[in-house]
């Protein structure tokens, strides 16, 4: 088993195994957060999973109950994050109680936002089941939930009490969630490690093999690099906001197709539009967007912006995002691998460009 701590207001840890998931009763009686437990998970993750970790937390003598939302985007609103509230309260949670968020990176915000806001805030602990919520949204403590405006309006920085990775979930899930993953270890490569960039580059085939070891690596270094940042700036007051490389354009994408295209798919588009950019406004010392777009295709991630959808409509999701900092759209860009910048209010005309190159 690896392990990772996580330095912020609220330490915690990060373990990471395959097979994790029927040592975290256990480990969670050890660790003592609370008397009982909500367990919420989606309505996928809940028959395929939930269950039979409800049974081992009743095998260990812990009290838990397992509340469910229909699976997918749609469900990350407020309305769910009530709904769930009302059937912790009408069961009889108090503020002795502790939330389980069991699934990929939906359930992983709206858990925490409403472990946040319960009677003022209950623990939680993170179980990612996604290759995505792994190696991303369960670390770091963000939550939160989606506005018809765009998507994470709405959230609180409310750090878990502990992370379980057992990387044997993923077969669980479709291939595409998989990939949709990898896109963001892709930009942990690109941000911050031009070594990880590599191994992926060296071990594409493995990972979209599912091999263990390959991907106890990736999972381990993203969460690594992740942990640096967010305990250096839990808040996203400066240092953090490079973790949204590549989602500038992406969460425009994602917010346009009414997220119909996975996350990771846009971060990947939102990723060469980024490269792109850096290049044409010289940003970059180095051509990135050749070896990128080529290792994203070797991952068998998208590309190109999805036909139908116009410039205009992106920009116009663009002006809403969270990452529009002091009134000004900010970018995160590379100077090269490893070395991200952050630039202001790029020229509206080459943002247009950049999109219009990248239209399929």
């Amino acid at each position: 088993m690896k392990k990772l701590n996580v330095q912020t207001t609220r330490p915690y840890q990060i373990l990471i195994s395959g097979g994790l998931l029927t040592e975290v009763p256990q480990d969670l009686k050890e660790l003592d957060l609370g008397y009982r437990y909500a367990l919420i998970s989606d309505s996928n993750v809940a028959e395929l999973l939930g269950e039979d970790l409800l049974r081992l937390f009743r095998q260990e003598g812990l009290s838990a109950e397992l509340f469910s939302f229909p699976a997918g985007e749609a469900s990350k609103n407020m309305d769910t994050v009530v709904d769930l509230a009302r059937k912790m309260v009408r069961a009889g949670f108090d503020r002795k109680c502790a939330v389980i968020a069991l699934g990929g990176g939906v359930t992983g915000d709206l858990a925490g936002f409403l472990a946040s806001i319960y009677l003022r805030g209950v623990p939680y602990v993170q179980i990612p089941t996604s290759l995505l919520a792994q190696v991303d949204s369960s670390v770091g403590g963000k939550t939160g939930v989606d506005l018809p405006e765009g998507k994470n309006l709405l959230g609180t920085f409310y750090q878990p009490a502990r992370v379980y990775i057992d990387y044997g979930t993923l077969t669980t899930l479709p291939f595409e969630h998989l990939k949709n993953g990898l896109a963001e270890v892709v930009k942990y490569g690109c941000i911050a490690s031009p070594a990880l960039f590599s191994f992926l580059e060296t071990h594409s085939e493995r990972l979209l093999r599912y091999d263990a070891e390959a991907l106890e690596h990736i999972i381990y270094e993203s969460c690594r690099i992740k942990a640096e940042v967010v305990s250096r700036d839990e808040k996203e007051g400066g240092l953090r906001r490079i973790l949204n490389f590549g989602h500038t354009i992406g969460h425009a994408i994602e917010a346009a197709t009414n997220y119909q295209l996975l996350h990771g798919f846009c971060v990947a588009i939102g990723m060469v539009a980024a490269a792109r950019l850096s290049e044409k406004l010289k940003v970059s010392k180095e051509e990135i967007s050749p070896r990128l777009v080529s290792l994203l295709k070797r991952l068998d991630l998208p590309t190109q912006i999805p036909q139908g959808l116009a410039p205009a409509e992106i920009l116009s999701f663009l002006r809403t995002d969270k990452k529009v900092w002091k009134g000004r759209l900010t970018f995160v860009l590379l100077k090269r691998l490893g070395e991200p910048v952050f630039y202001e209010e790029p020229p509206e005309e080459l943002v247009i460009e950049v999109i219009k190159e990248l239209s399929a």
